[in-house]
């Protein structure tokens, strides 16, 4: 593996023009290929091209949102997101020769059916008349995050920014934490017109596109290009019932011993990130020393989470430190030339934190796995809602090392870690039935679609108060979200992995040894199996199977409810 840093990455902007002769003379000498192994090497070659495309376009979305006001990266990622869609009909057309060849049986044999599985998701997503609107897609997204990533709210003496006035949510004090959310709503508030407007365009827009594909509305094509090809709606809807059965009852439990601990007659929406009288744990030294445990805790976890940390921290790629004009948000990405995941986000001094060094470290190991077992690249990165149960379970592995990070705070941390995992999962459902509603009722206005978030809210978290936030109250929560804006029909996805986390944990109280081996098999095959497949072969159990989420959440039903007033 080549030396390098992230910092010194010398970006290149892609030359299109180029990458789109190549994809048309590779089209070519696929159709005219004598043999398989003629055809194996041509599809290498392309594999190389579109490698280190994607790797250049990945350099410059990571410096743009490492400082959105940075001009030249900002004109670099609108530029690549404007033109990346002109050039997709040639790669579609070049998969269509590999999908016509003579040696699709070969292919197959050597790579699995979920090659040609992926390729077909492709051709079933993307048309040229939809070329125009993925750029003014691209565009509204883009607005959306700058607005989120340019927030200035003046907060207890300093200008914060929305993961900085956050760590306030959890502030010991109930007056502190009420003005820091009040701050919060004002500042979505005082943006809600345009807001209404970005919302308003994007559904026009993607159900433009669904319409162009010969779909009623955007939902089958978000399904499809969210990789779903062994199951639907059908099923989605069904575990969202599961969820309102069995775990809103207990979230109701948990929150009012929530405020019985706290000692308020009735716990607002302000107090529910504060889960102890006395204030939640807090990491026990500052940003650095956060990031040296972490590599304490990977290094005693297993061999392969020893070499994945030194790698991540010897190459510079982690920037978790929060920075005036850093993007609201975090995720992992990866740079297919040097087999490398990336892992962003926004440090806040709250057990958030710790979540980023396991959540997204979760991501980047899987990643990391994935790169180095899988023949091809475009087995890197499993499906979407395979992705979040590497991350959710890397936090639930961490259990053992939170005194590395919160020393005598360190069951205050797991308590209130795992009450947020399942009390996450009904916001969850919500934002999911929330974004069917709006693209199935185009017709909605903006304040209808903001009422109909009021109703889900009464449906999956009927606890919510929010004293007199007349903005929050009447359902503008949601703005908040921007995987509504950017990423549709993703979230389900952090609901139905959290089932599989919570199977883990089952699974690693039962045998450690043995739940580490399922984990590990999870990471290695990436993105070779559908769904189904995937879960199967770790020895996962399906979310959608009745009774599968009162399963799942046993074992952490059983310890919150045993710990549930602990002080």
């Amino acid at each position: 593996m080549q030396s390098f840093k992230f910092s010194e990455l010398e970006y290149v902007r892609p030359d299109f023009t180029a990458v789109g002769q190549f994809a048309d003379d590779a089209k070519e000498a696929i159709e005219k290929a004598a043999s398989y192994e003629e055809l194996k090497r041509l599809m290498q070659e392309m594999e190389e091209k579109n490698n280190h495309l994607a790797t250049m376009a990945t350099i410059a979305f990571i410096r743009h949102t490492l400082d959105t006001r940075d001009a030249f990266y900002e004109k670099e990622d609108e530029y690549i997101n404007h033109i990346m869609p002109t050039i997709l009909p040639k790669f579609l057309a070049l998969n269509e020769a590999i999908l016509n060849s003579p040696f699709k049986a070969d292919v197959e044999k050597e790579y699995g059916s979920q090659y040609f599985v992926n390729m077909e998701l492709q051709k079933k997503t993307f048309c040229e008349e939809n070329i125009p609107l993925m750029q003014q897609e691209a565009k509204l997204t883009n607005e959306y995050q700058k607005i989120m990533a340019t927030a200035e709210i003046e907060f207890d003496g300093e200008t914060r920014n929305l993961y900085g006035i956050q760590k306030y949510f959890e502030h010991e004090d109930r007056e502190t934490r009420a003005a820091a959310v009040a701050a919060y709503s004002e500042f979505y508030h005082a943006h809600e017109a345009r807001l209404e407007e970005i919302w308003s365009e994007l559904i026009a827009i993607r159900n433009q596109m669904a319409k162009n594909l010969g779909y009623d509305n955007y939902i089958p094509v978000g399904y499809l290009k969210q990789g779903r090809t062994d199951y639907g709606q059908k099923e989605v809807e069904a575990f969202r019932e599961q969820v309102r059965k069995v775990i809103v009852p207990l979230c109701t439990k948990l929150y009012e011993a929530q405020a019985k601990r706290l000692g308020v007659d009735a716990l607002m929406f302000y107090d529910e990130k504060c889960v102890f009288l006395d204030g939640n744990a807090t990491p026990a030294g500052d940003d650095d020393f956060m990031v040296e445990q972490a590599r304490g805790m990977y290094h005693e976890i297993s061999p392969e989470t020893a070499a994945f940390i030194d790698f991540m921290i010897e190459h510079e790629l982690m920037d978790l430190k929060n920075k005036p004009g850093k993007a609201s948000t975090g995720y992992m990405t990866a740079l297919a030339d040097y087999k490398a995941p990336f892992v962003f986000s926004c440090f806040n001094q709250t057990i958030f934190d710790m979540q980023v060094l396991t959540h997204e470290l979760g991501h980047a190991f899987a990643g990391y796995m994935a790169m180095r077992e899988q023949p091809i690249s475009e087995y890197y990165s499993e499906s979407t809602d395979i992705a979040e149960i590497h991350s959710m379970a890397m936090e639930q592995f961490s259990y053992p090392y939170a005194e590395r990070f919160f020393g005598n705070q360190a069951d205050k941390f797991r308590f209130a870690h795992l009450q947020e995992a399942l009390t996450f999962v009904p916001f969850g459902v919500a934002v999911d039935e929330f974004q069917h509603i709006c693209y199935e009722k185009p017709e909605l206005t903006p304040k209808q679609r903001t009422r109909e978030w009021k109703k889900l809210e009464e449906k999956y978290m009927p606890w919510r108060k929010y004293d007199a936030d007349d903005f929050f109250d009447r359902g503008g929560w949601w703005y908040h979200k921007l995987h509504i804006y950017l990423y549709p029909f993703y979230y389900i996805n952090y609901t139905l992995t959290t089932m599989g986390a919570m199977e883990f944990k089952k699974k690693d109280k039962e045998n450690h040894k043995k739940a580490w081996e399922d984990y590990l098999k999870l990471c290695k095959c990436g993105g070779s199996m559908s769904y189904l497949k995937t879960l199967a072969y770790a020895n996962l159990s399906s979310p959608f199977a009745e009774g599968s989420v009162e399963k799942a959440v046993a074992v952490a039903k059983e310890e919150l409810l045993s710990s549930i007033y602990m002080k």
